[in-house]
């Protein structure tokens, strides 16, 4: 698993999606949340955006899609433990 961190844009550009899109997605548990880079930057690991884009082109259901969003946030706070930084 790699430690990149994908800004807005290089993740508009991977979904196909516009930011009001993601962020409604966001909204409804169907995309993780962001990570805080700073003051006003976010980022979201590129690990979570591969396997949302994955869930979709496997067509799984939007509740299959918010139990993914769930362990993906769960396994958020083991992350360092898990993986040596």
């Amino acid at each position: 698993m790699t430690n990149t961190i994908l800004r807005l844009p290089a993740v508009k550009i991977s979904s196909g999606l516009p930011r009001s899109t993601l962020y409604l997605r966001i909204s409804q548990g169907l995309w993780t949340k962001p990570i805080s880079l700073g003051a006003r930057t976010v980022g979201w690991p590129a690990h979570e955006v591969t396997a949302l884009n994955a869930a979709r082109i496997a067509g799984k259901t939007d509740e299959e899609i918010r139990a993914l969003v769930c362990h993906l946030e769960a396994a958020r706070k083991n992350y360092g433990e898990t993986n040596h930084v």
